[in-house]
């Protein structure tokens, strides 16, 4: 049969390798997160909540990583889309040098946006760390680059209905760039929830901090205590592995168009 051929099964096997590659250091953070080869416990998660803090530190990043996405996805959608279809002077050269800002790393930008949201008074806020991610260049050309396949004739059809421009983006756009809309969703959220670096720079106020900086700073003080920043890194990591999990269907089906359309 075609599917026992030899090397058929040689790529099984180097697949099924390299998950369990990937999936041992997940196991072993879990299983010790949990006590284990000893008597399972929670003790460790206990302590998390109740004498370090961490479920405050939780709750800002989850805070922070909804409204980044939710106010993303809204203004990267409007971006991409009329980059995508909507003819205005200036379009092209426009976004050719928002593509040059690819290539400068984000680390160089830190400077100049702390000292200006310092003039705006939002050192050491929310609103501070939510500025940075609220739009991006990546973002904006992934939904444009989508968008262009929306035929013309019918978004003509709708302005010949009457429909504006807005109910036009609200009605149709947003449905039909759905599969888009949730990968990017997915990477916003990711990246929001595991920045460390950002966080790090714009907040003092440990009441403040996200989950990542929280962590960090309980390494200080518990670096010895394995079980206890294992149960820390289960928290970071199964939130956003659930996510994924969830949405799957709609990031497959993104590459999957983005694919047909190439």
């Amino acid at each position: 049969m075609t599917r026992w051929r030899p090397d058929v099964i040689l790529v099984h096997a180097l697949l099924v390798l390299a998950a369990i590659a990937v999936a041992a250091p997940l196991v072993w953070m879990l299983l010790l997160s949990f006590g284990l080869p000893g008597a399972p416990t929670l003790a460790h998660y206990h302590t998390l909540f109740e004498r370090v803090g961490v479920g405050r530190a939780l709750a800002n990043s989850a805070g922070l990583a909804l409204a980044v996405t939710a106010i993303s996805l809204v203004l990267n959608s409007l971006a991409g889309y009329a980059f995508a279809k909507l003819d205005f002077r200036g379009r092209e050269p426009l976004f050719r040098t928002l593509l040059a800002g690819l290539i400068i790393p984000g680390q160089v930008g830190m400077l100049p946006l702390f000292l200006g949201l310092k003039q705006l008074g939002l050192v050491n806020t929310y609103m501070g760390v939510l500025v940075p991610g609220l739009a991006s260049v990546f973002g904006i050309f992934l939904v444009r680059q989508y968008a262009q396949a929306i035929p013309q004739s019918l978004l003509d059809a709708a302005r010949i209905d009457g429909a504006s421009e807005f109910g036009i983006y609200r009605r149709l756009v947003l449905r039909l760039i759905r599969p888009v809309l949730v990968t990017l969703a997915l990477f916003t959220f990711l990246g929001t929830w595991n920045d460390f670096l950002w966080p790090l720079v714009i907040l003092a106020d440990q009441d403040r901090y996200t989950l990542p900086v929280a962590l960090a700073a309980l390494l200080g003080e518990h670096a010895q205590d394995t079980e206890l920043m294992m149960a820390g890194a289960v928290l970071t990591i199964a939130p956003v592995l659930l996510l994924f999990l969830v949405l799957q269907r709609y990031y497959i089906e993104s590459v999957a168009a983005g694919a047909l359309k190439e």
